[in-house]
């Protein structure tokens, strides 16, 4: 099996969880902020996984990858920080209670019994 298809199922998971809070509070939010996080670390993955790539700490089968690299990173690697920069944020509001919508209305037990 190749690196491409083992990361092809974390990639549909992570659309489709995330696609399902579309319609919660604060999406467009929570994209920007996992966006936000989600360039922090394909960063870091950038830096730290060529390095420990460089001095050898480990390497890939060049058969099983998709050819394609960013430095002497896989393209490949880079799926499972950009999937948990979107999934973790979807699966927290998916998990979250709603939130009632607002009343103009007290709750009884906050009524006025003058």
């Amino acid at each position: 099996m190749t690196y491409p298809l083992i990361v092809l199922p974390f990639l549909v998971v992570t659309a489709v969880v995330t696609l399902s809070t579309l319609r919660r509070r604060r999406f467009r939010e929570r994209m920007a902020s996992s966006g936000l996080v989600a360039l922090v670390l394909l960063g870091l993955t950038l830096v730290f996984d060529n390095l420990m790539i460089a001095v050898d700490l480990f390497s890939y089968p060049e058969e099983h990858l998709s050819g394609l690299r960013l430095g002497l990173a896989p393209l490949e690697d880079f799926a499972y920080p950009l999937c948990a920069a979107f999934l973790v944020p979807a699966v927290f509001t998916l998990l979250a209670p709603r939130t009632p919508a607002l009343t103009s209305t007290p709750p009884a037990h906050q009524k006025d019994t003058a």
